[in-house]
């Protein structure tokens, strides 16, 4: 009787090793006559585990991890194919603390599916979303979204029933559906997950939008960072169109819709909506004047719905349980989950998906199990590199768009990074103008040239120069940069700067309130 392992695929697993594990246990298990069937499954997200090596059982599937290729023959010896005790044993995955106590909607099926086969997808509800879609009319399923209350899981958090109900009402002859997957906020890599480890969950996403509003093209603009997800989304997509979900008339219905992916070439401006359309349209990806709105004069000037990859992975259950189902998850004007990232100093990195409420401290301590140097934690930054560094003080604030928004923060794509005791501000602020400065599109003056100002007026400071001359100007060059930007680059380039400068002054050389103002 053959037994079923399952190694991922995903390629944070693949940098800890997992395909010279997958060999190792092909090679043992043929040098044993054993028979056996290797699934390459996506993470389940906990990367300090990785390799994850799961077994299917009668009870159900057995984790060990994490387990590199000099530990193979140790799991065979302890009879690992029927769930025998090694040092490597985790038990039943289900049961594992990190997984049980999360609330996967969007990542239902990440780490438990084949990511390509389209068997797998349909096995675990895949396509019920649209073909709840096909029976009934664009304005029903925008009004399902609408009444989910799904907001955008990209940074700005607009209300996707909106955009979405703007493209369909905009008369156009050609409306577009475009993905948002140029993922370049550090310690993020949700979008990177779905699209490597449940890629069909993005193609329904845009399939039904495209249904919604009356498009028939839809493009994933998706950094060229990303190999892995290249490859994973164009053989869904071919899989896609040779079974009728993708085409000129998907399922038998006379809808269609297209799909293909486009490349970025890696600047980090291109993830700001105007300036990706821009790029996809063969220019420099320069940041465009609002309005028009995307939603009425977008890519090639046609009505476009723009967002990113977790905002319309989240679509296909929306539209398989019902708006009313998502909008029970979450609170206040957050409503149902958010895949949350958690990287930097912690002992339990890796992905976690949660209804919005849980506070930092639960992420930090509960799940990501403190900091990895043992070290207190002295401060995250959540949101990129755009988001603010909160102090201890605030690690009890809910994750909530509004709740973020109250204590000047963001919650942007979900990303937490963690920092010890030892790191110091000042440089982490200095690194934000440095970042503002490298990435800015020089379109605009405040950001184009008021990040280099700003990186050299922190040097001034860190070297103890003329503070009470320097911490003003740096304040004020701030508020320029916030309301003079034309996007988001220069915009918010402040929250970690003016965050950093006003919760840990002594970073800044500052020892009285006088010299902080």
């Amino acid at each position: 009787m053959s037994t079923t392992i399952f190694v991922p695929c995903d390629s944070a697993a693949l940098a800890l090793g997992a395909e010279k594990v997958a060999k190792a246990i092909l090679a043992e298990a043929e040098k044993r006559k054993l028979d056996i069937q290797i699934i390459r499954n996506g993470s389940r997200g906990l990367f300090w585990l990785e390799p994850l090596v799961e077994i299917a059982t009668d009870k159900g599937r057995i984790a060990y991890g994490p387990v590199q290729a000099s530990d193979v023959t140790s799991l065979f010896d302890a009879n690992f194919l029927a769930g025998g005790s090694h040092p490597l044993f985790l038990g039943l995955t289900e049961e594992l603390s990190y997984l049980k106590n999360q609330q996967r909607l969007t990542f239902a099926r990440v780490g438990i599916t084949d990511p390509t086969s389209l068997d797998d997808y349909l096995a675990h509800d895949g396509y019920r979303g649209l073909k709840n879609a096909l029976a009934t009319t664009g304005v029903d399923i925008v009004k399902q979204v609408t009444d989910s209350g799904l907001r955008g899981r990209g940074g700005a958090a607009f209300p996707t029933g909106i955009k979405w109900n703007t493209v369909l009402n905009t008369p156009a002859e050609q409306k577009y559906i475009l993905c948002n997957a140029d993922e370049g906020d550090s310690g993020t890599y949700s979008d990177r997950m779905v699209m490597e480890d449940d890629p069909f969950v993005l193609i329904e996403g845009m399939t039904i939008a495209g249904i919604a509003v009356g498009a028939t093209q839809g493009y994933i603009y998706l950094r060229c960072e990303y190999p892995h997800s290249h490859k994973a989304l164009n053989k869904a997509i071919t899989k896609a169109y040779e079974a009728g979900y993708l085409g000129g008339n998907i399922l038998g219905s006379g809808k269609k819709f297209d799909l293909e992916v486009r490349l970025g070439a890696g600047a980090y401006i291109c993830g700001e909506e105007t300036s990706l359309m821009e790029s996809l349209e063969g220019k420099r990806g320069l940041v465009r004047f609002k309005p028009p709105l995307p939603a009425i004069c977008g890519l090639f000037g046609k009505p476009t719905v723009v967002n990113n990859v977790i905002s319309l992975a989240s679509v296909p259950i929306i539209l398989d349980k019902g708006g009313e189902y998502y909008k029970n998850f979450g609170m206040g004007r957050s409503r149902g989950t958010l895949p949350i990232q958690l990287a930097g100093n912690l002992k339990q990195p890796g992905l976690i998906e949660l209804a919005f409420g849980v506070t930092l401290r639960e992420l930090l301590y509960d799940y990501g199990g403190g900091s990895a140097s043992g070290r207190p934690i002295k401060a995250v930054q959540v949101g990129g590199p755009l988001g603010a560094y909160l102090p201890e003080s605030q690690f009890d604030t809910q994750l909530d768009y509004e709740a973020f928004a109250a204590i000047w923060a963001v919650l942007g794509h979900g990303g937490i990074v963690a920092f010890d005791d030892t790191v110091d501000m000042a440089e982490m602020a200095r690194y934000s103008m440095e970042f503002c400065k490298i990435e800015s599109c020089g379109k605009c003056t405040p950001c184009r040239i008021g990040s280099t100002r700003g990186m050299e007026v922190i040097e001034d400071i860190m070297k103890g120069h003329d503070l009470n001359k320097n911490i003003p100007l740096l304040r004020d060059l701030c508020n320029t940069l916030l309301n003079g930007s034309l996007c988001a680059l220069g915009g918010m380039t402040p929250y970690p700067v003016l965050s950093a400068l006003n919760h840990f002054p002594a970073d800044f050389g500052i020892t009285n309130q006088a010299d902080a103002a």
